[in-house]
């Protein structure tokens, strides 16, 4: 399952205001549970926050990559922030976060799960991917850099493993 299987275009939200952690998590609860009508907000959110509770996951250069499993979750979905200002997201090396990838897949999808955050984890990593990220001025521009990552991602597996 590729990443851009599971990321329309709708869920790449640009200029989120931000606040909190706790915040920013409660939009995206809301924003998904009126998307995904099988979906319930206060669930989502309870699931995601339960999730930090065990550590956080902002992986540093500004990056965080919430993620949970839901029940009534029937295939992975995917979000991404790109926040209007930076926050505190208790992330390893401290910084403030102002890029945010979500995960939610099914209760059950154990070896899908840990593949997309090892595939979010590669996107993310890439320092130019960051920073052309942060450089989008428009959501249709942000989407965009993010498909036109997740492919360079993609290729860069193939490449590998042949």
């Amino acid at each position: 399952m590729s990443l851009e299987a599971i990321l329309p275009p709708e869920r790449a939200l640009f200029a989120v205001p931000g606040g909190s952690k706790k915040r920013v998590l409660e939009f995206f609860s809301t924003f998904i549970a009126q998307n995904i009508p099988s979906l319930d907000s206060q669930e989502v959110f309870g699931r995601l926050i339960g999730r930090e509770k065990l550590g956080s996951t902002g992986i540093g250069n500004g990056v965080a990559i919430p993620h949970a499993r839901d029940p009534h979750c029937k295939s992975p979905i995917a979000g991404f922030l790109k926040l209007q200002e930076a926050i505190s997201f208790d992330a390893i090396d401290g910084e403030p976060v102002d890029l945010i990838f979500i995960l939610l897949v099914p209760e059950a999808a154990d070896e899908t799960h840990l593949t997309l955050l090892a595939q979010v984890a590669s996107l993310m990593n890439d320092a130019d991917t960051r920073m052309r990220l942060r450089k989008s001025e428009s959501q249709s521009q942000l989407y965009e850099t993010l498909i036109d990552a997740i492919h360079d991602i993609e290729q860069t597996s193939h490449e590998k493993d042949r």
